[in-house]
C-alpha cells in the first residue's frame, strides 16, 4: 500500500507541478529533490539519534549538491538523482541506522522519487 500511495501521491506532485506551470521553472523539481531527503534528518531527530542526525546530514548535502547541479547546469542531474534517491530509500536501512524511519517510509518516498525522476525524465524528452 505504501508504494501506491508514493506513486500516486508522485502522480499528483507532477501534475500539479505541470497544470500550475511550476515545473516551467527549473527550480521546481530540484527543490522537491532538496526536500526530500531533509526527512531523514527529521526522522533521526524524533528518535534523539545525533549519530543518525550526522550521517542524515551528509546524505542529504550530497543529494543539495546534486540539485544546485541540476537546477543550474542540467536538469536532467535532477532526473537522475531523484531517481537515485528512490533507489536509495529502499536499501537506507542496509547501510545506515535511522531508528526513526517509519517502517512505510521505504516504500512510500522511494516510490514517489522514482516516480517524479521518471516523470522530469518524460517531460525533458517531450520538451526537447
Amino acid at each position: 500500500m505504501d508504494i501506491l500511495i508514493g506513486i500516486l501521491l508522485g502522480l499528483v506532485v507532477s501534475l500539479f507541478g505541470l497544470l500550475t506551470g511550476f515545473d516551467r521553472d527549473r527550480a521546481f523539481y530540484s527543490t522537491v529533490l532538496a526536500v526530500i531527503p531533509t526527512y531523514y534528518i527529521l526522522f533521526a531527530v524524533m528518535a534523539g539519534s545525533t549519530q543518525a542526525v550526522v550521517i542524515a546530514s551528509a546524505v542529504t548535502g550530497v543529494f543539495w549538491v546534486l540539485a544546485v547541479v541540476g537546477f543550474k547546469k542540467n536538469p536532467w542531474w535532477t532526473a537522475a538523482a531523484l531517481a537515485g534517491h528512490g533507489v536509495f530509500d529502499f536499501f537506507h536501512h542496509r547501510f545506515i541506522e535511522n531508528p526513526g524511519v517509519p517502517a512505510f517510509w521505504p516504500g512510500f518516498c522511494g516510490s514517489i522519487d522514482i516516480f517524479l525522476g521518471a516523470f522530469l525524465a518524460v517531460l525533458l524528452v517531450k520538451r526537447s
